[in-house]
């Protein structure tokens, strides 16, 4: 007889799924006390970009201390650019910690604030573009953008009152706009080349200046039958980079030319204008502190960036960038805090000596 087969085995039973985490109570450290939440690290506000350029072009404080960037891709077929807003500016460039920020369709040239909230833009397409933050500055809206240069807009300046602004173009034209009414009030074609930069004058609504590669440097004032005052100024042999007036001088301007010059001119007496050579290439931008003798700041394409006392003395120097300069601003909150952008991507705080001679600290530090 067969002996019976043995029964089968029973089949192994699955394990219970696990219980649910209690969420209403959040996770224990080792003392028993409640662990508090991380903050988050990454929070892009609506529209602002996924990703920054790699080419930071301009940088400006606002009064309360804002940091504004204008940027540009200047990589591949179709040049972008974008805007960005940070609170803590320290923060910058990564985007998950800016406040606002927006694509624009074309590289930017050139960037300003406007009032408080308006930021005014100088696009690689030829356009001046109007945009403004909204939705408690978390969203950076277009107002307007308006074609009336032929070619790319390389500078802009807001006139004296906020209702006025001028820009220059690589069409070789200068416009002055009424803000308020986005139309163009006046057009001049006074230059033979390309205008390199446009700045107004502290004080005078009706008063700038522009230079280009025609080697000239004009003084404008939009109340004269013929507007256009040429300087001539024996310290500058090379074409005019940057422009800005002085802001406690209305007749005392500087400008940095290709050779790396800078030279303070008096529009009264430009044949005595003081000058050395600070850089080795051609100067990108220059501004001035808010000290009672104020200090000139100059960017260039050297990479390097340069401080200067009223004789033109140098009292800082930083080699950090590691390719062109092309923005700079002095902080609102502190007198000796310096930032400065280039297209090597990085936002660069310099902490400057003051003008009695205190120490500051750092002398660089990067974001």
């Amino acid at each position: 007889m067969e002996e019976p087969l043995p029964p089968p085995l029973p089949l192994p039973q699955a394990a219970p799924p696990p219980a649910p985490p209690d969420t209403a109570a959040p996770a224990a450290s080792l003392d028993g006390e409640p662990e508090a939440e991380a903050a988050p690290e990454w929070n892009i506000p609506p529209n602002a970009p996924a990703c920054m350029e790699r080419h930071l072009e301009r940088a400006h404080y606002r009064a309360d201390g804002a940091l504004l960037l204008g940027v540009s891709g200047l990589n591949g077929r179709c040049w972008t650019g974008s805007l960005w807003v940070f609170a803590e500016p320290r923060r910058a460039p990564s985007e998950g910690f800016c406040t606002a920020g927006v694509q624009t369709e074309a590289g930017v040239a050139d960037v300003c604030w406007l009032a408080d909230r308006g930021i005014l833009v100088a696009s690689d397409s030829g356009a001046v573009e109007l945009w403004e933050l909204e939705e408690n500055e978390s969203l950076i809206v277009n107002k307007f953008c308006k074609y009336e240069h032929d070619d790319i807009v390389t500078s802009v300046s807001v006139l004296a009152g906020s209702t006025q602004a001028v820009s220059g173009g690589r069409d070789f034209c200068v416009k002055v706009w009424d803000i308020p009414e986005q139309t163009v009030l006046h057009s001049y074609r006074a230059h033979s080349d390309a205008v390199t930069c446009v700045a107004s004058c502290p004080g005078k609504d009706t008063v700038f200046l522009s230079c280009a590669e025609d080697n000239r440097i004009l003084l404008w004032d939009t109340r004269c039958p013929k507007p256009a005052t040429r300087i001539v100024c024996s310290a500058c042999n090379y074409l005019p980079t940057s422009v800005m007036w002085h802001p406690q001088k209305s007749d005392i301007f500087v400008v940095g030319d290709e050779s790396g010059t800078v030279a303070l001119v008096d529009t009264k007496n430009p044949d005595s204008a003081l000058s050395t050579a600070v850089h080795t290439r051609a100067i990108t931008g220059f501004a001035f502190s808010a000290h009672s003798s104020p200090l000139l700041a100059s960017i260039s394409e050297d990479c390097s960036v340069a401080v200067l006392d009223s004789d033109l003395s140098e009292v800082f120097r930083n080699r950090s960038h590691r390719d062109f300069v092309k923005g700079l601003s002095w902080s609102p909150s502190d007198d000796a805090l310096l930032t400065t952008v280039g297209w090597d991507h990085q936002v660069l705080h310099h902490t400057v000596p003051l003008p009695a001679g205190e120490a500051s600290g750092i002398n660089c530090v990067k974001e």
